[in-house]
């Protein structure tokens, strides 16, 4: 499982790097300008401690791979993270309207993409837990 843990670890860092793209690509500062300013600050805080929090994640199964498939406080890590990573998968469905990617090939890339990252980190996750 530790080769699967630091690929998946590479992948959670590379994403959480990606919310640093954010604001441009979605426009925040004309787009939150309407917003009071505590709601506009809320957004960027909480944006960035959940980049922050991804980042660490996959920092951690980068460099505590063999840990987190071979002890058991590793083992039960791993559960806590893949109960995360299944939680936010249906997000994928059912939080997200479908208008904002059907029919556009980039968005629809993106969503399927997306959609394969969140089933490779919940199996990853789930398999480390089983595995004994």
């Amino acid at each position: 499982m530790e080769p699967y843990l630091k690929t998946a670890g590479v992948l959670m860092m590379a994403l959480a790097l990606i919310h640093l793209f954010f604001p441009r690509y979605f426009r925040w500062k004309e787009e939150l300008a309407q917003l009071s300013i505590a709601n506009r600050q809320i957004m960027y805080v909480h944006t960035s401690f959940i980049a922050f929090v991804v980042f660490l994640m996959g920092l951690l199964c980068l460099s505590s791979a063999s840990d987190l498939a071979k002890t058991l406080l590793g083992r039960k890590i791993a559960l806590g993270l893949a109960i995360f990573w299944t939680a936010r998968l249906p997000v994928q469905f059912f939080c997200y309207s479908s208008v904002l990617w059907k029919g556009k090939v980039f968005e629809t890339t993106i969503h399927v993409l997306f959609t394969m990252l969140w089933i490779y980190f919940s199996s990853v996750f789930t398999l480390t837990y089983l595995m004994v």
